[in-house]
């Protein structure tokens, strides 16, 4: 099978898994189900300028997101698995990306480009997280874009790329914010440092075109910001312009994680590549800073690594762009390498011998085996992951990497469709408890709502969240016939509750407020 067969098929299974996930798995508590209420919310007010959550204004991310779901709503009607189909949109939309940004740092190399798109495609970080409703693969889109148009803008000096850099920049803020600018500015601002014989721009002309970009991103971004501030108002205005920047900068201090967080993470996020000794040869051999290609990926990746690393607030996904700097390194080092994944397979080994471990009884879980019953699920998971290592090794290289990735997303998500675990993870039970008494009252007592249950139950109106229990006493006189939700472990109501969920592996329970007993008279 050529590169270009094996990228397509790639492609398809990636694409594949993301759709089996949508179907299998349930919208994931809170961060999904979050950003599905607020795109509910969007679609109920018809206000595409401004968000909210709860129907209380929402400026904790920009609304490309909440578009792009309102706009497939608008041709397929509500629904959470064409909402839920929009995050692995953005990333097959990266992918295909970042095999035009390969091909076209080595033009010479037909293979560059389909080989891009399959180290990408196998990185088991970028599905994971391609696959979800969330914000990183489109600014991964956005990035990979930006950078196509730097490159094409440095060997050229023509003011439309940086005008297309400016552009994509704006997607970028439009996805996720101003930290964009950690993943594009290190490679902008050092283009004379990679782009070496390549750049055909002069220094005046690199200025002139950053400025260029910049004005553009502005330009675009404002069409949005200038019509959302006014609409918000002042509350919206200073969080969208201060909280959500340079303030969330300054409370990350407050989430503080050491700086070698994302070193640590490095075998997890680059699995399987990073597993790959033939890689590491040829890189070690070849050397990955005497090509342009190669030292853009270096500035790209290693200057937001270095960035994030500095930055206190640290989560996983936050390097998701990067991955496709790393795909294209993989790609460029493995053309002459048939690089065994021996090595990659070892913690499949390792997880099947821990599964049968469990399935004979000989590795005790505690309550979680519940979610293996019965014991032959656990079985059948074993000898698919001992096939697919058999697979793997066989193919060897990227092929065989991609294999072993896209088959621990697709175990992952069988997983959680074909078992309980589902269930505990699924809204709809507790949606469809509350939903009927929407309008006589719903509230969400002894946590912050983050709005969990507002698309799984169409709600539209907001549910309490009162913080106290003289809070909840007020909000029971005044709502005689509403229901209020809690875990029956921690603050709760102090009478039988109507009914008992498991929720996110905890005892949630709904009352109801007519059944509160009767306060005692005064004497």
């Amino acid at each position: 099978m050529t590169d270009g067969a094996a990228s397509r098929w790639a492609l398809l299974a990636f694409a594949s898994v993301a759709v089996v996930g949508v179907v299998l798995r349930p919208a994931m508590p809170i961060d999904e189900t979050r950003y599905l209420a607020v795109a509910w919310e969007m679609w109920l007010s018809g206000d595409w300028l401004v968000p909210s959550k709860n129907f209380e204004l929402y400026t904790h991310k920009p609304p490309l997101l909440f578009w792009a779901i309102n706009a497939i709503w608008s041709a397929t009607g509500v629904s959470e698995p064409a909402a839920r189909l929009v995050g692995p949109a953005f990333a097959v939309l990266a992918i295909v990306l970042t095999g035009r940004l390969s091909r076209a740092l080595w033009p010479e190399d037909a293979g560059a480009g389909p080989r891009a798109v399959l180290a990408l495609s196998g990185l088991l970080i970028f599905g994971f997280y391609g696959g979800l409703t969330m914000f990183d693969a489109a600014l991964a889109a956005a990035t990979v874009a930006a950078m196509l148009a730097l490159l094409r803008a440095a060997e050229t000096g023509r003011g439309r790329y940086w005008a297309l850099l400016g552009a994509a920049i704006a997607a970028g803020v439009l996805a996720k914010g101003p930290v964009i600018l950690i993943h594009v500015a290190p490679a902008l601002l050092l283009v004379p440092l990679w782009a070496g014989k390549r750049r055909r721009a002069s220094a005046r002309r690199l200025v002139a075109g950053g400025g260029l970009a910049l004005v553009t991103a502005l330009g675009v971004v404002a069409l949005w910001l200038v019509p959302a501030i006014v609409a918000g108002g002042p509350e919206y205005r200073e969080a969208v312009l201060w909280t959500q920047s340079a303030g969330r900068m300054a409370d990350s201090f407050a989430h503080a994680k050491p700086w070698w967080f994302y070193l640590a993470l490095l075998p997890v996020l680059l699995f399987p590549w990073l597993w790959m000794p033939g890689l590491w040869r040829a890189a070690l051999e070849r050397g990955i800073s005497r090509e342009p290609g190669l030292r853009l990926c270096l500035v790209w990746g290693g200057g937001a690594l270095v960035l994030f690393s500095l930055i206190s607030g640290k989560q996983a996904h936050y390097l998701v762009p990067e991955l496709a700097a790393v795909a294209i390194v993989v790609a460029r080092l493995a053309r002459d390498v048939r690089g065994t994944v021996m090595v990659a397979a070892l913690p499949v080994l390792l997880l099947a011998a821990l599964g049968l471990g469990v399935a004979a009884g000989l590795v005790p879980i505690g309550k979680a085996a519940d979610l293996v019953h019965p014991r032959s699920i656990l079985v059948a998971w074993v000898l698919l992951a001992l096939a697919v290592c058999w697979l793997a090794i066989r193919l060897g290289g990227l092929r065989g990497g991609a294999v072993l990735s896209l088959s621990l997303l697709l175990s992952f998500d069988l997983a959680i469709g074909l078992t309980d675990t589902r269930g505990i993870y699924d809204t709809e039970e507790i949606a469809s408890a509350v939903a009927p008494y929407e309008a006589d009252g719903i509230a969400f007592y002894g946590q912050t709502y983050h709005a969990e249950f507002n698309f799984a139950g169409r709600l539209t109106r907001p549910v309490a969240n009162p913080r106290s229990a003289v809070a909840l006493a007020e909000w029971r006189v005044a709502h005689p016939g509403g229901v209020i939700v809690a875990r029956s472990d921690r603050a709760a109501p102090d009478w039988r509750p109507r009914e008992t969920i498991v929720f996110r592996n905890a005892p949630y329970a709904v009352w109801s407020a007519a059944d509160a007993p009767a306060p005692e008279p005064t004497s």
